[in-house]
């Protein structure tokens, strides 16, 4: 077993195990995007960003493997203002607020981050509604990349392909001709996963406000 402490607890756990899955069974909160307990770690967003004693600033600790003697702060200063940086960019790229029951709104609002400080460039509407249960608002998207992996790890369909760099970067369905001509098989993981409700199940748009 591996000792260490997480916000001045002492905490064991299995060697293997990253940083972020020791500090949630210890019960600490930390906020992620591009996470899921389905995929593999990716890294990415830098939005769980946590302390470590020694460390020459924060480490992402969805692919930081705990270590014996390990003194974690979840809730380290500089974790969270870099964090909140990341999450207000993101959202200063969007036409509007995330939906308030988003996991994007929730990361928001545990952060503390409200309306974007940085005015610029904002994504335009663009909806793709041609699969028959399947809706994708693309304005919507912020690259996690999260329904990718789920349609490559969990499913093996290898329908959704990741485009464009920086601000022009999103997501598209086969050669970008719509998940009805991809390899989509309709099974929803990718709405599953999406933080932001970029893709959702249309059965879902219908009820929600």
């Amino acid at each position: 077993m591996i000792e260490l402490t997480i916000d001045g607890v002492a905490t064991s756990v299995e060697p293997g195990t990253t940083v972020l899955d020791a500090a949630r069974a210890a019960g600490a909160a930390i906020p992620t995007l591009c996470f899921d307990g389905r995929q593999d770690p990716f890294g990415a967003c830098r939005v769980c960003l946590v302390g470590v004693e020694g460390a020459p600033g924060p480490v992402p600790s969805c692919t930081t493997p705990c270590r014996d003697g390990m003194v974690v702060d979840t809730r380290d200063p500089t974790a969270r203002r870099v964090a909140g940086a990341v999450v207000e960019l993101v959202l200063s790229e969007l036409p509007g607020p995330p939906a308030p029951h988003t996991e994007l709104a929730a990361v928001a609002r545990d952060l503390g981050v409200g309306e974007p400080r940085w005015p610029g460039a904002v994504h335009q509407p663009l909806h793709d509604d041609r699969h028959p249960y399947l809706s994708f608002h693309h304005e919507l998207c912020i690259s996690c990349g999260r329904c990718v992996r789920a349609c490559d790890e969990v499913q093996g369909a290898f329908a959704l392909t990741a485009t464009g760099r920086g601000f022009e970067a999103n997501v598209v369905a086969g050669l970008d001709a719509g998940f009805r001509e991809s390899t989509c098989v309709s099974c929803g993981a990718c709405a599953d996963t999406c933080p932001t409700d970029a893709i959702t199940e249309i059965s879902l748009l219908e009820v929600l406000p």
